[in-house]
């Protein structure tokens, strides 16, 4: 599948189990990879071609053998990792679905919603009746839903039950207002995959992406490139964050040899359609996205095609807006390569720039750097993109933000997201968020490190680590605000600085243990980490940086002062040697007065390992998670002295234990893994009553056990 795809092969799956379905029933299947066929009794009844869209499959009542067959044997066909076969659940829905939909038609002054349903719906507030019935009703003192107030309402019907929030969506350039409040969105791009748990999708998992993501700051998710999982979708709900849903890498034309492009034109209705039922009564999902950086926008087909699935949305939910991740510059060179026919007879030839896409964009990117966000400045791609970006209620603009300021008066209509960004940006960017009303957030790439892509956003100290297409055994793209276990570096003290989120400065240091210069990647603009704690590095240069609101900031290192900077869009460097002890960032305001401090320390001998499950009490087959990590006798950890670790569980089920090592040949699901930077991380299924223990040992650290209460 090559380095898109983390170079992990595609293969046929073939699964088959016998039910004895008590009456009629459906199956739904929230995701299989992809072009799955379902039989019963060896029977075909159903198709699904993309490997992202939820699909019901009815079944009668009896004994009965159901098939499915996932076909993903044709590779390359996917510019990320995708995963294999069934990754997300499948439910036994047993009698006929009640199509319970739930629609805020006003919130002052009283909440009314309108709920559409075959049959009576109860509403419940934290498990008491307040209302029952179907087409408009008045909910008594509503409490309403938001990312600053999450809260949920429960339904029921017959045998189904849900959950909703009561809110409601208005745009326009003016600004993008959510219960009549307007709300700017601090957002990341997320890939789907979970990392060391490859493409699986657990409740649980979701869960715990979210809540730290919502816990740094982060209040809205682009689901990137594809719709998002039900759980996570449920755990926006429950945590308030906003989800722009998308659904495809790509329309008609492709991107990959086997990608989806090649049944997209028979399948987009029914993937819309899917999408919008999944979505529906989900608060957290505030708009629809047809796509991401496709250049079929450079032809009448293309935008005609785009009013066409705007139209099938807006049929489909009247709610809310439909946007999309539109990279300008690919759209304009697109239209730019076209050849060019005059009294019938061809003039000029198409340019090799009519191939331009995704990939090709990002070759050039990763040689312009962040210039690439003034290249969609011209007069012919505003003329170029103008016609498809009429179709769209939000205009989403890929690494285009040069353009920003001159909307205001190019296009007063229009109402704008940065859809994708780079991370180095989010400072200078969320200046004009602020600034212009019609310029609504900011959607960096990417939140979260990721599967494949390899070396996309990687500082490489391998010698195989230049250039875009990194070779084997490159695995994760290695961007992201946080690392594939969910840690934090840099980017994430940039953001909460720009967005005004940082109480105190916040130190991160480039790593110290490499002697050469990386090969940097424009997805990153650091790989610092909040570590001063460097074995063996001592009189190295060491480059700190330092993130604060404040407008200069004082170096300490064991009580002497390095310096005293101003901080320019939130950032000063320093460049100092290393040396152990405690290295201390004191914030001071325009009086020279401090407003804040932070220090980070370096691990003291003897060193040993943590193992410290984040949930200390589970019940039975939960998914928990367990941080490992070497560290001294008070908990600071220890950057430079990665070994090979080994983990066994007893009493469940280890799920997965690896690092966020962006290129090795070792296997998350072998049980052994090698820290990186002082950290690894395992995934545990827990098991019986009693209790589960994770045991994690080292060669030079001795064995250390985490221990889960499980609990029926």
């Amino acid at each position: 599948s090559g380095s898109a795809c983390a170079y992990f092969p595609g293969k046929k799956y073939t699964y088959v189990r016998t039910y004895d379905f008590p009456k009629e029933s459906a199956l739904l299947f929230e995701g299989v990879y992809r072009k799955a066929t379902i039989q019963v009794d060896g029977k075909p009844v159903a198709y699904t071609a993309y490997g992202y869209s939820e699909f019901k499959v009815p079944i009668p009542a009896g004994v009965h053998t159901v098939t499915v067959i996932a076909d993903n044997s044709e590779t390359p066909n996917s510019r990320w990792y995708s995963g294999s076969g069934i990754y997300r659940p499948v439910w036994l829905c047993v009698g006929l679905s009640n199509n319970v939909k739930i629609t805020t038609i006003s919130i002052a002054p009283v909440a009314v919603i309108n709920i559409t349903s075959d049959s009576e719906v109860s509403i419940l507030d934290n498990g008491k009746l307040i209302a029952s019935g179907k087409g408009n009703m008045t909910i008594p003192n509503a409490k309403l839903w938001s990312d600053e107030s999450p809260y949920l309402y429960s339904w029921t019907c017959k045998d189904e039950s849900g959950s909703f929030g009561i809110r409601k969506i208005e745009w326009s350039p003016k600004g993008l207002f959510i219960n009549n409040k307007e709300t700017l969105l601090r957002g990341g791009c997320v890939h789907h995959d979970n990392g060391i748990l490859g493409a699986r999708s657990y409740a649980e998992s979701e869960y715990r992406r979210v809540k730290i993501l919502k816990e740094n700051g982060f209040n809205a998710i682009r689901s990137a490139h594809n719709p998002c999982s039900s759980a996570m979708l449920d755990a926006c709900d429950k945590l308030g964050v906003y989800v722009m849903d998308e659904t495809w890498d790509s329309w008609y034309l492709r991107k990959t040899k086997f990608d989806y492009a090649l049944e997209f034109e028979d399948h987009y209705i029914q993937d819309l359609t899917s999408m919008v039922e999944k979505d529906f009564n989900h608060p957290s999902v505030i708009m629809y996205s047809i796509g991401n950086e496709v250049s079929e926008p450079a032809t009448d087909k293309g935008v005609t095609l785009a009013e066409d699935m705007a139209s099938i949305l807006h049929s489909l939910d009247s709610t809310r807006p439909v946007t999309a991740g539109f990279n300008l510059m690919i759209i304009a060179n697109s239209a730019k390569g076209k050849p060019i026919y005059k009294d019938g007879e061809q003039v000029q030839k198409q340019s090799d720039m009519s191939n331009m896409s995704s990939t090709m964009f990002n070759l050039i990117t990763s040689v312009v750097g962040t210039g690439m966000n003034k290249t969609a400045n011209s007069a012919h791609a505003d003329k170029i993109t103008s016609p498809v970006f009429k179709t769209l209620d939000i205009c989403g603009y890929n690494y285009a933000s040069g353009r920003y300021p001159l909307e205001q008066k190019a296009h007063p209509e229009r109402v704008i997201v940065g859809s994708e960004t780079f991370p180095q940006d989010i400072a200078k960017n969320w200046i004009l968020v602020k600034k212009y009303p019609y310029l609504i957030g900011d959607f960096c790439w990417t939140a979260w490190d990721y599967l494949g892509e390899s070396g996309l956003g990687a500082w490489a100290y391998a010698k195989d680590g230049k250039g875009f297409v990194k070779p084997y055994p490159w695995l994760l793209a290695d961007c992201g605000v946080f690392d594939i276990l969910g840690n934090p570096n840099g980017e994430l003290f940039l953001a909460q600085a720009a967005w005004g989120l940082l109480k105190n400065p916040a130190i991160s240091v480039q790593p110290i243990n490499h002697k050469e210069k990386p090969a940097k990647m424009v997805w990153r603009g650091t790989n610092s980490l909040p570590s001063w704690s460097w074995k063996g590095c001592d009189n190295r240069r060491a480059i700190v940086e330092v993130y604060s609101t404040a407008p200069t900031v004082e170096l300490f290192l064991n009580g002497k002062s390095l310096g005293t900077k101003n901080l320019k869009l939130c950032k000063a460097v320093f460049s100092v040697p290393y040396h152990p002890g405690t290295l201390r960032a004191v914030a001071y305001d325009i009086t020279k007065s401090p407003v804040g401090e932070s220090r980070l320390h370096s691990s003291e001998e003897p060193l040993s390992l943590n193992v410290s499950p984040e949930v200390t009490q589970a019940k039975p087959g939960s998914i928990v998670y367990v941080p490992i990590s070497i560290s001294d006798q008070s908990g600071t950890l220890e950057s430079n002295a990665d070994e090979q670790l080994s983990v066994l569980v007893e009493n469940g089920e280890l799920l997965a234990f690896g690092s966020a090592n962006p290129r090795t040949e070792e296997s998350f699901v072998s049980g052994t893994y090698s820290t990186y930077y002082g950290r690894a991380l395992a995934v545990v299924r827990t098991g019986d009553p009693g209790e589960t223990m994770v045991v994690a040992e080292g060669k030079s650290l001795g064995s250390k056990i985490g221990r889960i209460k499980v609990k029926a």
